[in-house]
């Protein structure tokens, strides 16, 4: 209930331009709506249990979940369509998410960044597992040992092309 509660109060706050610019990908993509759907539910509940104090802030933790959510979303694509479609709508949904849900620009630099980490993490997996045989904990494990790595973005000129990213939280 709670889901239904933020879903249906985040779409009544936007405008009817924004609201028609989200219609515009979901109504000609209805299965791949749905999953997106999905994969942003698990996804959130899975930062938020991992990463309680960062997973909703600009922290670590918001990288994981940015990350992983595009590999869900893949994931879940995927299983009914090609890669190349799903990589497709999942560039599409999570940049509309963006434009929709506008954050300052570091911050906004940061989760497209991290976005595109998730779907090229996806795009590096699939040639050694079909894509019908992915599981969730691929990507958790993969992006956790992804994480020791992480880079701090302090500018829009940082470029750590390959590693997630996130602010520090303390500057």
């Amino acid at each position: 209930m709670r889901t239904f509660s933020i879903f249906f109060n985040t779409i009544r706050s936007m405008s009817f331009k924004k609201i028609m610019r989200l219609l515009s990908l979901v109504l000609p993509h209805p299965l791949f709506s749905l999953l997106s759907f999905h994969a942003t539910l698990q996804a959130y509940s899975i930062a938020q249990k991992k990463f309680p104090k960062t997973a909703s802030t600009n922290g670590i933790g918001n990288a994981f979940r940015h990350a992983l959510w595009c590999c869900f979303i893949m994931m879940y694509c995927c299983k009914i369509s090609s890669p190349e479609k799903a990589l497709a709508f999942c560039k599409r949904m999570t940049d509309l998410h963006e434009e929709l849900f506008p954050n300052k620009p570091l911050e906004t630099k940061m989760d497209l960044h991290n976005n595109k980490i998730g779907m090229d993490y996806f795009m590096e997996l699939l040639p050694g597992i079909h894509r019908q045989f992915f599981e969730k904990s691929f990507f958790i494990d993969g992006l956790e040992k992804k994480m020791k790595d992480a880079k701090v973005l302090k500018s829009l000129d940082d470029d750590f092309e390959g590693f997630l990213v996130y602010l520090d939280e303390n500057e």
